[in-house]
């Protein structure tokens, strides 16, 4: 079977076409990115957002004319992802600012902790030994710079390859991260990699707080839970996120979508907003295309598929919603229904000011260039376990300021296109709160307690940073996790995750065993989703995993892969393990 492509400017008649070789249901990131991937590798393909904006997670908002906030992704993650040199997003317009100096946290006791603790190329023993003394001052440091000397590799061993099948039975010690950690730390115990939790590798090298506290809080919310057994390598890997070439795209996150966008559409692709998809249509087990609401621009309300539809929607939203039961096994959609969402989800908050924070005890660390573009204030592993008690166990959404930590973000002290001269944006501000439907007073609980909330929030900056003072903030700014499902369609339970992150929904169970490689029980129906491996963030991991999937399954792509691909080095397919 050849592909096909379709070379068209008028406008009338791509809203009439409704036949092309892939349909991808959503214009967040991970939809846009199989989109450029398989446009540019020479199939038709048609994007469908339900929204009147793409984007999805990687959006910006204006709220005031000169200011740029991110309402969900606000760093780029997703340096290590080949999408970058493979997609050539440069032409597109990408383009990245760095950080002068990226982490800093202060303890309610008035303990520093200063950026360079995480630029491991600088960082000497003496440095640390006051804290942690001398051996494991010499220990941490020297797993620091094997990561960073190796973050590519172990950055793409955790998030850049298909995982195995459940029904393979690999053994742990084979999984691609544990064998880049045994070359690039042989100090880490491979059992204890691989089996424990963020905050036992934290006691194992006997981290001091407030480092600790964010090592805990950095892999909390982004995703893995850092006190959940086997957790360990995912959240570490979080932090190490952070640090390899971080920053954000110049102007905000939106334009990471938009350059994927651009890439997409100059290779063929066309993408359509406003036009939700109302069902995926299956005939005799398998999907040959979608129906789109009647109020879609789509003159042609149904758009069929040549090799396969792709969805990057929410696990629950494409098969409880688009499928159907007709067309699953009973058992598979009540796996559906249990997965559990409860993760937690973000209240965000964005204010704009005259004035950085001048925080106390900070002077020295935070001054100048050193002036950190993230700092955690409230930085304890006290606080934080009491944030996480509230969340799971009390379920409410902490209003005490002693009960959680408030990580300050400040991108224009590295990109000048987020404010005006002379204006400041402190955004994002993060509180972690139960999913909504998940809030022991109801899934309204935390809208209607938005005001609280952020006086909460601005009381605490204040006592930790005098100089802000009311005078000094212009204005506010919230997106709650109810208003962020509202915004973006699938962000079910307000999270970008959009499952909980553990060891039973996560590498080869995630969503469920039989849905990991990203196939589904419909042929021809692919998952492309934050609820896939590895989850969120606007990695562009997704889709450059997925593109393994479609060269096994899909014989017109194998047949014309091109030049610029090249596979993830771990990747296993179906006839190497002989199971298919």
């Amino acid at each position: 079977m050849q592909a096909t492509t379709v070379s068209t400017n008028n406008a009338e008649e791509l809203a009439k076409r409704g036949n092309y070789d892939f349909v991808v249901l959503g214009a967040g990131p991970n939809g846009l990115g199989i989109a450029a991937y398989l446009s540019k590798w020479g199939f038709s393909v048609c994007v469908l957002e339900a929204r009147p904006e793409i984007g999805g997670g990687a959006e910006n908002a204006e709220p005031m004319p000169g200011f740029s906030i991110d309402p969900h992704a606000t760093y780029l993650y997703g340096a290590a992802a080949p999408a970058f040199e493979q997609l050539e997003l440069g032409k597109y317009g990408f383009r990245m600012a760095y950080t002068k100096n990226l982490a800093g946290a202060i303890s309610p006791d008035g303990g520093v902790f200063a950026a360079g603790f995480y630029n491991p190329e600088s960082l000497e023993p003496s440095s640390l030994s006051s804290l942690m003394g001398t051996s494991m001052a010499e220990i941490y440091v020297e797993i620091q710079k094997g990561m960073r000397a190796h973050a590519r590799d172990l950055l793409r061993a955790v998030y850049y390859t298909p995982p195995y099948d459940e029904k393979w039975g690999v053994p742990g010690d084979d999984l691609p991260a544990v064998k880049v950690l045994q070359q690039t730390s042989p100090v880490f115990d491979p059992a204890l990699t691989r089996d424990s939790s963020v905050l036992d590798i934290t006691e194992a090298i006997g981290l001091p707080d407030p480092l600790k506290a964010i090592t805990l809080f950095g892999s909390w919310y982004n995703g893995p839970h850092p006190f959940w057994k086997g957790m360990s390598i995912p959240g570490m890997a979080c932090n190490l996120l952070y640090t390899y070439s971080s920053g954000s795209p110049v102007g905000g996150m939106h334009t990471l979508a938009h350059s994927l966008a651009r890439c997409a559409v100059a290779n063929g692709a066309k993408i359509f907003v406003n036009s939700p998809v109302t069902e995926i249509i299956v005939q005799d087990g398998r999907a040959v295309g979608v129906r789109v609401d009647d109020t879609s621009v789509l003159e042609e309300k149904t758009v069929k598929a040549n090799l396969a539809v792709i969805s990057a929607l929410h696990v629950r939203q494409t098969f409880l919603d688009l499928v159907g039961a007709g067309h699953l096994a009973p058992d598979f959609l009540e796996r559906i229904k249990a997965l559990n969402l409860r993760g937690g989800s973000l209240f965000v908050l964005h204010i704009i000011t005259t004035e950085l924070p001048r925080y106390k005890g900070a002077e020295d660390a935070f001054a100048g260039d050193k002036y950190p573009s993230c700092t955690v204030i409230n930085a304890s592993t006290d606080i934080l376990m009491e944030e996480m008690r509230d969340v799971y166990s009390f379920k409410t959404h902490p209003t005490d300021p002693d009960h959680f930590i408030v990580p300050i973000c400040t991108h224009d002290t590295y990109d000048s296109t987020r404010s005006p001269s002379g204006y400041y944006v402190l955004s994002p501000i993060y509180v972690q709160c139960p999913v909504p439907e998940e809030h022991r007073d109801g899934p309204d609980a935390v809208n209607d307690a938005k005001e609280e909330i952020t006086e909460t929030i601005l009381r605490l900056l204040e006592q930790y940073a005098p100089n802000m003072t009311r005078d000094k903030i212009v204005a506010t700014y919230v997106n709650t996790p109810r208003d962020s499902e509202f915004r973006n369609m699938a962000f079910v339970g307000g999270n970008w995750y959009g499952l909980r992150e553990s060891q039973d929904e996560w590498w080869s169970k995630r969503p469920l065993p039989e849905l990991a490689r990203y196939r589904t029980p419909i042929e021809g129906l692919y998952l492309c989703n934050h609820t896939s491996h590895p989850g969120g963030l606007c990695l562009i991991a997704v889709p450059y995993n997925l593109m393994h999937i479609l060269i096994e399954d899909l014989e017109p792509v194998a047949a014309t892969t091109p030049g610029w691909w090249y596979p993830s080095p771990w990747h296993i397919t179906d006839a190497e393990e002989g199971t298919r």
